[in-house]
């Protein structure tokens, strides 16, 4: 055939470029089996009832406070507050007690509502200051859904906020709340060491799972003593 010529690709940049596809493709594939081996360690890790800073759900979007809240500010206006993943994986199953209701004016850091169990409670402060918009009524009737659902269906309050830019500026977001976090789950464990030899009567008690890891809903086990020095350390 006049006028065509036959190219082997093999013969110029070919090899190249088949080297080039293959090394992407072993580089898509490491990343899936990477991702997939830390998802299966992550529900290995909450079967066992482990608690690491790794299966903690700290959503963005939110600014999330010293004391263990969060408050969003959605479109009507009105912010939405609640407790987040490390304090509900650390006392096990609460419910709410509100203390302020629809009308109530309140203050950043005034007592919003109370969590308990049985007969141990922590104080729970408020994020911002504004006007109670509403409560959520859904989590008296179920309050799994503290666990469930922390930053959806289990909110706690609704609040219209009248300071937020001054109230939010000093709390953390996204990648500084999960750091914020990780050194707080780590500071916990200091804290466990201490009051539990503290306050335990019981020698074997063991906090810390093979590894070093946390049990979660730990502070379900130990006693007021414990609950109270919790409250000072790391909500008030």
């Amino acid at each position: 055939m006049d006028g065509f010529i036959y190219t082997d690709i093999f013969e110029t940049k070919g090899i190249e470029y088949l080297i080039i596809i293959s090394f992407l493709v072993i580089l898509i594939l490491f990343w899936i089996i990477l991702n997939k081996k830390t998802e299966v360690t992550n529900r290995i890790q909450i079967a066992m009832g482990a608690l690491t800073a790794s299966i903690l759900r700290i959503p963005h979007g939110l600014f999330y406070s010293k004391n263990h809240t969060w408050a969003h500010l959605e479109k009507s206006g009105n912010a939405k507050v609640g407790l987040d993943d490390f304090l509900l994986q650390i006392v096990g199953d609460v419910k709410v007690n509100h203390l302020k209701f629809p009308g109530e004016k309140l203050r950043k850091n005034e007592i919003l509502a109370e969590i308990y169990q049985n007969d141990k409670r922590l104080r729970i402060y408020s994020p911002i200051s504004g006007e109670v918009v509403s409560t959520n009524t859904l989590i008296r009737e179920n309050p799994e859904l503290l666990h469930d659902d922390p930053y959806g269906k289990g909110w706690i309050y609704a609040i219209k906020p009248s300071n937020w830019k001054e109230d939010i500026y000093s709390y953390y977001l996204a990648e500084e709340a999960t750091h914020w976090i990780t050194k707080d789950l780590d500071r916990f464990k200091d804290f466990l060491a201490i009051s539990i030899g503290k306050y335990s009567t019981e020698p074997s008690m063991i906090a810390l799972q093979e590894g070093g890891e946390l049990r979660r809903n730990i502070l379900s086990e130990l006693d007021h003593e414990i609950w109270n020095e919790f409250q000072e350390s790391f909500l008030d």
